[in-house]
């Protein structure tokens, strides 16, 4: 396929996928998720305790009653904005996705358990401001998947990371390299993949999104280097079809650690 037959069946495709949900499927069948990632910016003192409380009591329970699920809860370690909390929200369905705030006030549950934080005066907020982009799976990695530390609540760190490219066609070249042997370099170099998607909307747009695990900084820093040195890495990256300009143009990098009622 040419170049600018692919960026037009691409765009399509993703345009498409956020009108109607069920197009969402990968060319094996599989149904690609959806996610939002959510940010709380907070302000240091006692209403990092009563936002924290009501994720972890109020709305974590009632976003997996409407099947939106595993829900990770990070806090920024590494990246600006602090003190900020991250919230990764999957759902294979866009529709109860991107309607789950309204939802809210009919759970009888949820609203008498956020009673606390919904009632926080505008004089002592509980929050400073909620950011929030809307992200689709990448066909080659339809599902996301929860580090084994996680099941075994064992120490682990993430990595989030945003490609920003120049243009559209930039970015849908960057996106074609993982499919097209980057998934593959990440497992040799023993990497957690938990998920990767493009945005849909959000903020400083064309880009790609995607999380990693480690169990510490030094195993990232480790992981990253076998990464660079592989043979394939280094052939990937020479392509003509990838190296003849900048495809990325501002890569973010966060390191988030997960709460202790986060379920990724």
């Amino acid at each position: 396929m040419e170049r600018r037959d692919f960026l037009t069946a691409t765009l399509a495709t993703s345009a498409f996928a956020l009108a109607n949900q069920s197009s969402a499927q990968t060319s094996s069948g599989k149904s690609r998720e959806y996610y939002e990632i959510r940010k709380y910016h907070l302000q240091t003192g006692p209403q990092i305790k009563l936002t924290e409380s009501y994720i972890s009591d109020a709305l974590i329970p009632a976003l997996n009653r409407m099947g939106i699920a595993p829900v990770g809860a990070f806090h920024l370690d590494i990246g600006p904005e602090t003190p900020t909390l991250y919230l990764l929200l999957p759902c294979s369905k866009l529709e109860t996705l991107i309607s789950a705030e309204l939802q809210l006030v009919h759970d009888e549950q949820f609203m008498k358990a956020a009673e606390p934080f919904w009632d926080a005066p505008a004089t002592a907020p509980a929050f400073q401001r909620i950011d929030s982009s809307l992200h689709i799976a990448f066909e080659g990695w339809p599902k996301l998947t929860p580090p084994a530390a996680t099941a075994e609540h064992g120490k682990r760190i993430f990595q989030l990371r945003t490609y920003e490219s120049p243009s559209s066609q930039d970015h849908v070249r960057k996106v074609e390299m993982f499919h097209h042997g980057e998934f593959d370099i990440f497992q040799r170099a023993g990497f957690s993949q938990v998920f990767y998607s493009d945005t849909l909307i959000g903020p400083r747009m064309p880009n790609l999104t995607y999380m990693l695990s480690f169990a510490d900084l030094t195993d990232l820093n480790a992981k990253w280097d076998k990464f660079r040195a592989d043979p394939e890495w280094i052939k990937l990256r020479s392509s003509p079809r990838y190296n003849f300009e900048e495809i990325v143009s501002n890569i973010s990098n966060l390191v988030l650690s997960p709460t202790a009622y986060s379920q990724i």
